[in-house]
């Protein structure tokens, strides 16, 4: 476990140590890993504290009147705890446990959205709205009858908010929206957006996958209804997540899932449902994945998230100032770095964005190709597929250099 130091600066070289993955070298080279918008490497303690769970109290939760089993239930609902203070959502109930923001987004799009939307109601995205932000809501609209309409974006990757005051109207009961961009970086003004949609009456849900990991996020203070969260692009285990509900419409939605645990009694008659969160999380839970998130929310708290954000500001407005040296380089977005994540999309030239990520793949250089599910993005930027670099609180300036002399070589081999 890293411990926290006074200074403001993050001792990265020391912060890589806790990660087993990057002490690995890659065809002769030092692993530098930029894509951790698409999944996070792991830190020794939640590693650990996933094999834990399997090595000391492996049991299922909530059952079992046997010691192993009440340390697996401590544990796993002592997760939801930290989880709860990481949001500062204002009661643990309001924390349902999920695989991921996908998960939780269909939990929503089938529970509250199936019982809530009706013809003639609509749905706001936004046009950089990851697939999973978009698709639960074109499959709910195609069941309920309601339409679905999209906020633009203007030419510097922020959104129109102009139009979005235009097309939030008493029509639309939900508004779901990414809070941060996974190909422009852009960070959406979330606080103001659910003010405006409370305004109307519409129910509000946040995509957080890509700024729980490196925000400091307040779900009361931001007024949203929901937010959902990765546990994997936040140093947590993949198969883990978490949908942050307001109690008081969670405990008005019907379940998502049927089964056990989410259930009170049962008859061949009829069926009473357990309270939230449980309603919720039928099934036996990903329990060892939940304990390692809670493990990589005592890792992330450690380290201090303000002191992550600081890092990650000042790293992408370095790769944004060396990767302009590249006169070849189109940037998406051009927010700036106190407005952006550290995420940085791009196209070298010509080159396929493939061929590039596997040029840089024989540095030990790790980047997204492709159109990081948001085809509509893609369309509104008029391109098929981007190169993206993503940072987190182990990459440092040396892993931008890297980067920056193997795209120049890239374009040099290439012959551009």
């Amino acid at each position: 476990m890293i411990v926290p130091m006074e200074t403001e600066s993050l001792p990265v070289d020391r912060i890589r140590q806790d990660f087993p993955i990057l002490q690995r070298r890659i065809r002769g080279h030092r692993l530098i890993y930029l894509d951790s918008a698409a999944t996070s490497q792991k830190p020794e303690s939640v590693i650990n504290a996933e094999l834990d769970a399997y090595r000391k109290f492996n049991a299922n939760v909530h059952r079992g009147a046997y010691l192993i089993a009440e340390e697996a239930t401590a544990a796993y609902e002592g997760a939801r705890k930290k989880i709860a203070r990481f949001l500062n959502a204002p009661d643990p109930s309001s924390i349902i446990f999920t695989r991921g923001t996908t998960e939780a987004i269909n939990l929503v799009a089938y529970s509250w959205g199936w019982s809530h939307l009706k013809p003639g109601d609509q749905i706001l995205i936004t046009e950089m709205e990851h697939h999973s932000n978009i698709v639960p809501w074109q499959l709910i609209a195609e069941r309920t009858g309601a339409s679905l309409a999209v906020v633009p974006i203007l030419d510097d990757g922020t959104l129109d908010l102009e139009a979005l005051d235009r097309l939030l109207t008493e029509r639309v009961k939900l508004v779901a929206v990414t809070h941060v961009s996974n190909v422009l970086g852009t960070i959406n003004p979330i606080k103001e957006i659910c003010e405006k949609a409370r305004q109307v009456g519409a129910t509000t849900l946040v995509d957080g996958a890509q700024a729980a990991p490196h925000l400091s996020v307040d779900v009361t203070a931001l007024g949203c209804d929901f937010y959902a969260l990765s546990g994997h692009k936040m140093l947590g285990p993949t198969g883990s997540g978490v949908l942050y509900g307001r109690k008081e419409i969670l405990e008005a939605m019907p379940p998502f899932l049927g089964g056990g645990e989410m259930i009170r009694t049962v008859t061949f008659e009829k069926t009473t449902f357990n309270d939230v969160p449980y309603k919720f999380e039928a099934g036996t839970p990903a329990i060892a994945q939940a304990i390692g998130l809670g493990a990589a929310v005592d890792y992330l708290e450690a380290v201090g998230r303000e002191r992550i954000r600081a890092h990650e500001k000042a790293l992408t407005a370095y790769a944004l100032t060396r990767l302009q040296e590249i006169p070849e380089l189109t940037i998406y977005g051009k927010a700036p770095p106190d407005g952006r994540g550290g995420v940085i999309a791009f196209n070298a030239g010509d080159i396929h964005p493939h061929d590039l990520a596997t040029f840089l793949d024989a540095y030990g250089i790790c980047i997204r190709a492709g159109h990081h599910c948001a085809q509509p993005l893609m369309r509104r930027l008029n391109v098929a597929a981007t190169a993206r670099i993503s940072f987190y609180l182990y990459n440092d300036e040396d892993d931008i250099d890297t980067c920056t002399t193997a795209l120049k070589k890239a374009l040099e081999f290439f012959g551009r």
